[in-house]
């Protein structure tokens, strides 16, 4: 016991003079690293010199865990960003492989029934100056007007669907009443059943089917186009796909974006002429003699005479 407290009193000042010595060595290293001299500059570079060069091997494990770390996640985002690429190009191949089709079909379609396209059918685009739309209204503002031939109830669309009809022209402007606000009733076709309806808006972002004939063979996803009844809007311009809400109506989801209506094209559809007399379509297969061409040419009257004598005789 006696033996173990000798060598604790003696340990004692040791630590305390190494724990002196060491707070001096702090003491003069803070001082020459703040004292602002030339000589002392020189000192703290050659010590940072023979100093900092020596301790790139203990850094190298942490600079080498921060490379792999930020290797691993570079290679976690390429493989996040690979997959997203993988699926977009399916679906792009999906849409491709549907474009081409139905470009190969409209072509023989339109090749076997000789179909001529209405030349007079194209639009003026319009910049959208102001949106009016409230919970009772909802139309926007084009700066196209009567200086630009635009005509009450022409059709309007973003470049995709149909937006709504031309509802009143000024000078420079027109106001567009689209076809969500519940003044706005529009005759559209579904296909494939090619079933009339009436497109009823009732302020809402999805218009009312109404007057379907046999609703239960509309399926959701059927393309809605306008059928050019009334002659106001012009047939085949598309409206949206066939949606059911939560009360089991069907509805119209429109393919125009109407939170981004920056600009708008204004369809020009000339109204088509009228048949009033259906005589020149429904007839004979021939003339039919007029009363001048009963009497007998001189030929006939010849022949008619020859037969009689040889009757007679």
């Amino acid at each position: 016991m006696a033996k173990e407290r000798a060598d604790s009193s003696h340990i004692r000042p040791v630590r305390r003079l190494l724990l002196a010595v060491l707070l001096l060595c702090l003491a003069v290293l803070v001082l020459i690293w703040r004292i602002d001299n030339p000589r002392v500059e020189r000192l703290r570079g050659a010590i940072t010199d023979r100093i900092v060069p020596n301790l790139e091997w203990v850094m190298a494990p942490v600079t080498a865990a921060g490379r792999m770390i930020d290797d691993f996640q570079s290679y976690t985002r390429l493989y996040q960003q690979n997959e997203e690429l993988r699926r977009e190009l399916q679906q792009m191949r999906a849409w491709r492989e549907a474009a081409l089709q139905l470009e190969q079909e409209n072509a023989r379609l339109l090749d076997l029934n000789r179909v001529q396209l209405d030349p007079e059918l194209t639009f003026v685009t319009g910049l959208v100056l102001a949106d009016s739309g409230s919970p009772f209204r909802r139309s926007v503002l084009l700066n196209v007007g009567e200086r630009d031939g635009i005509l009450d109830g022409w059709a309007t669309m973003d470049g995709l669907g149909v937006v709504g009809r031309i509802s009143g022209v000024s000078r420079n402007t027109s106001r567009v009443l689209l076809l969500t606000d519940a003044a706005s009733r529009i005759p559209v076709t579904v296909m494939p059943s090619n079933q009339q309806a009436l497109l009823m808006g009732d302020n809402s972002g999805q218009p009312l089917l109404e007057f379907l004939e046999q609703p239960e063979d509309i399926s959701p996803g059927d393309r809605i186009i306008t059928s050019g009844d009334g002659g106001v809007f012009p047939p085949g311009l598309l409206i949206g796909h066939v949606v059911v809400d939560r009360d089991g109506r069907l509805r119209a989801r429109p393919s125009a974006d109407f939170s981004r209506l920056n600009f708008l094209r204004v369809m020009r559809s000339h109204p088509g002429s009228s048949l009033s007399d259906p005589g020149g379509l429904i007839g004979p297969p021939w003339p039919l003699p007029s009363d001048d061409l009963t009497q007998p040419t001189p030929e006939e009257a010849e022949e008619l005479a020859v037969e009689a004598e040889a009757t007679d005789g």
